[in-house]
């Protein structure tokens, strides 16, 4: 009985120590994905005003050899349309697209300096745009370490952690796009209701004036009209 009760209790000291490792490298997997996560390329994301006939730049210091995306979309005013164009230190323009509603531009860097990149509703005499970027610097780090010098394969905890990354990325990028398409058709439901409301009123004034003509047209048909009498005296 004795020796029993030794042998159960070294079973669940046994697995209790189990449990504990399995919970620390569990922790462990999760705390070097949210590391990874948070250390993903440098970038900057941006939603700002463009107002009629202007024009609005943006600089950034690159080095020489970096690859850098721009992605850029109008989300409200007017046709959905912006110019855009990048400079680079030289001042030579390697892009520019003119009344786009939305683009991607990439491109590897061959000077060292600050980079320009413009947004311009010039060409709009009153419409107000309101445009998204998106300007991501490099390529995200790999998510382990020595990822990109190891010669073995991934363990399956590894391969786990590489698939559930690229997922959170798959749904952060979803999640971008969505909430760009759900601001942008919000303001285009907006103008719309504002239209059918002025045109409501534009309605609802016609029929009064139709209404109040058609009742003094017919107050005129059966208005009786008494000729004047002159009197000649003899």
């Amino acid at each position: 009985g004795a020796a029993r009760g030794a042998v159960r209790a070294g079973m669940r000291g046994g697995m209790g120590a189990g449990m504990r490792v399995r919970a620390g490298v569990r922790l462990g997997v999760v705390a070097a994905l949210l590391c990874a996560l948070r250390a993903g390329a440098d970038g900057t994301e941006l939603t700002f005003e463009l107002p009629d006939s202007a024009r609005q730049c943006f600089h950034q210091e690159l080095q020489r050899g970096l690859k850098f995306t721009l992605d850029y979309q109008v989300i409200s005013g007017g046709h959905y349309d912006v110019d855009c164009y990048v400079e680079d230190p030289s001042g030579r323009t390697i892009y520019r697209e003119t009344k786009k509603q939305y683009d991607s531009f990439q491109h590897l860097t061959e000077l060292q300096g600050v980079y320009t990149f413009c947004f311009s509703n010039e060409f709009s005499t009153f419409s107000h745009k309101t445009v998204y970027f998106d300007f991501q610097v490099g390529d995200e780090p790999p998510i382990l370490p020595d990822m990109s010098n190891r010669v073995t394969a991934l363990t399956q905890m590894e391969s786990a952690c590489v698939t559930i990354h690229e997922a959170l990325n798959t749904v952060i990028d979803s999640q971008t796009h969505y909430r760009l398409r759900e601001a942008q058709d919000r303001s285009r439901a907006e103008d719309l209701n504002g239209r059918v409301s002025y045109w409501s009123v534009g309605e609802t004034l016609i029929l009064f004036v139709v209404s109040i003509g058609q009742v003094m047209l017919l107050k005129s048909f059966f208005t009786e009209k008494r000729p004047g009498s002159s009197g000649t005296s003899t």
